[in-house]
C-alpha cells in the first residue's frame, strides 16, 4: 500500500490551508497513495489559541469536514484530516479531533487528542489545556487496501491503523493499546522540541510496536510567529525511515507499506508475543 504524509505551514486562514491541503493531496493522488494523513492543525494555524473556538464544528457537520469527505470520494483515497476542532462539552474549549474517511467519502473513525501539550523554557509556552478539552478512548480501525492477488483478482490487504495526535507521542502505552500495524502521528511539533525528540520519538514507537509509523507534520514559518520542526516521516517496523522531509515547507512524503515486511518482522523477532505486563 501506498502512504502519503502530508506536510504543511498552516496559515490564519481556513479557506486558504483547505486549497493548500487540497493541492497536496492531489499530488498525492497522483502519486498513487492510497492513504494521505494531514498534519495536525492542518486547518487552522491561528494567531492565538482561542482562535480555534471561532470555526469549531459540530461533529458530522462543517466546511473541514465536509472538505475532507469530498476529497477522499474526489480523489478516492483514504484520508485522515490530521486535526480539527470541534464542539467539547465545555463552551470554552474544543476538541483536537482527527478523523478518518474512507474512499467513499464515509467517515469511518474519529479520535480526540488525549494527552495535551505544556511545555515552557522560558521562551517558548504552551498549555493546550486552556482551550482543548482531552479525550479519554483510544481509536483505530480497520483500511482495506488494493493489495495482493488471490483467486479471481484483487484480494484486498486489511491493516489496523491506530490513531494519535503530536503530543500523544511520549506516551508509548497508548500505542501498545492500539495494537495496530500502522500508528498514524499528525503533529505540529515545535522546533525545539522537534530538534531534540521527533525522529527518536517515532522510530521508538515503530520498533516497539513492530509497525509502521506515518507522521505528517507542520513545518516551517507561520504566520503566527510559531515555528515548527517539520521533517514529516514514515517509518517501517524495523525503524528504518522509509522516507523524510528534510528542509521545511509544504510538500508529499511517499513510501510504500509491506504487510510481507511487516509479518517478516513480527516472526523473526516476536516481541509482541513475549510481553509480560
Amino acid at each position: 500500500m501506498q502512504a502519503a504524509a502530508i506536510q504543511m505551514v498552516s496559515g490564519t486562514s481556513v479557506e486558504a490551508n483547505l486549497e493548500a491541503a487540497r493541492a497536496l493531496l492531489e499530488e498525492a493522488a497522483r502519486g498513487g497513495a492510497e492513504l494521505a494523513v494531514l498534519p495536525e492543525y492542518f486547518c487552522l494555524m491561528g494567531r492565538k489559541d482561542s482562535d480555534k473556538l471561532a470555526v469549531r464544528e459540530a461533529e458530522g457537520a462543517g466546511r473541514v469536514q465536509d472538505f475532507l469527505a469530498r476529497a477522499a470520494r474526489d480523489l478516492r483515497l483514504w484520508i485522515v484530516g490530521g486535526t480539527l476542532p470541534l464542539e467539547a462539552r465545555d463552551a470554552d474549549r474544543v476538541r483536537n479531533t482527527s478523523m478518518a474517511y474512507s474512499p467513499l467519502g464515509e467517515r469511518v473513525a474519529r479520535y480526540d487528542k488525549m494527552h495535551l501539550f505544556k511545555f515552557d523554557n522560558g521562551r517558548e509556552r504552551y498549555d493546550e489545556a486552556r482551550v482543548i478539552e482531552s479525550g479519554a478512548v483510544p481509536r483505530a480501525f480497520e483500511l482495506k487496501a488494493r493489495g495482493g492477488e488471490g483467486e479471481g483478482g484483487a484480494d484486498p490487504e486489511t491493516w489496523r491503523i491506530g490513531m494519535s495526535v503530536c503530543y500523544d507521542l511520549r506516551f508509548p502505552e497508548l500505542y501498545r493499546a492500539l495494537a495496530a500495524d500502522v500508528l498514524l502521528v499528525p503533529s505540529a511539533f515545535t522546533y525545539v522540541t522537534g530538534e531534540a525528540h521527533w525522529e527518536l520519538l517515532l522510530r521508538s514507537r515503530a520498533v516497539e510496536n513492530l509497525a509502521y509509523v506515518i507522521a505528517p507534520a507542520q513545518g516551517g514559518e507561520h504566520e503566527n510567529g510559531r515555528r515548527t520542526w517539520g521533517h514529516s516521516m514514515i517509518v517501517d517496523p524495523w525503524g528504518v525511515v522509509l522516507a523524510r522531509r528534510d528542509e521545511p515547507g509544504a510538500g508529499v512524503v511517499m513510501a510504500s507499506l509491506d504487510r510481507e515486511r511487516l509479518a517478516q518482522v513480527r516472526s523473526q523477532l516476536p516481541a509482541l508475543e513475549h510481553r509480560v505486563l
